[in-house]
């Protein structure tokens, strides 16, 4: 049975044949507009990915979405409208950094806000652990021990 499982496992291996990523072509015959979508895009966070740009990502989403930064440019617009357009539509969020105000303020400083409590709780959870009774006392036969070995009578 194992032999045919490892066997149908090498079979669709070798049918599937090895599986490559490409480079996205860029859309545009124009270096210069290619490279403005690009500068744009990578202002912006592909919300799929969430840890990428939408200039890095390869999800559908960021496609679509550089897709429409170059439809824009091509229409005239600024970088500033087109990224006042993004933030509109898909909110703070969008922005790979998005500006501090009341809104984003959970974004700037939560992650500061967090490792600060962690730290409170491992400072609470060491002062805690040294105070009990187990972490203080030390067995009889263990103070036996370490004074034979510092007094060179240990058996070898």
């Amino acid at each position: 049975m194992h032999k045919i499982l490892l066997m149908l496992l090498c079979l669709a291996g070798w049918y599937a044949g090895p599986a490559t990523a490409a480079e996205a072509k860029t859309v545009s015959e124009d270096p210069a507009l290619e490279q403005r979508v690009m500068q744009i895009s990578n202002e912006l966070r592909c919300l799929v990915c969430q840890n990428q740009t939408i200039a890095d990502s390869h999800a559908e989403l960021a496609i679509d979405l550089r897709n429409q930064v170059r439809e824009q440019l091509k229409q005239g617009k600024s970088e500033q409208e087109i990224l006042d357009y993004m933030v509109q539509r898909y909110g703070d969020f969008v922005r790979y950094r998005p500006p501090v105000k009341l809104q984003t303020l959970v974004l700037w400083v939560g992650p500061f806000l967090l490792l600060a409590g962690g730290l409170y709780a491992l400072l609470g959870f060491l002062r805690r652990r040294r105070q009990s009774p187990e972490f203080n006392t030390v067995s009889q036969a263990r103070l036996d021990e370490a004074s034979r070995i510092l007094s060179g009578k240990e058996n070898r």
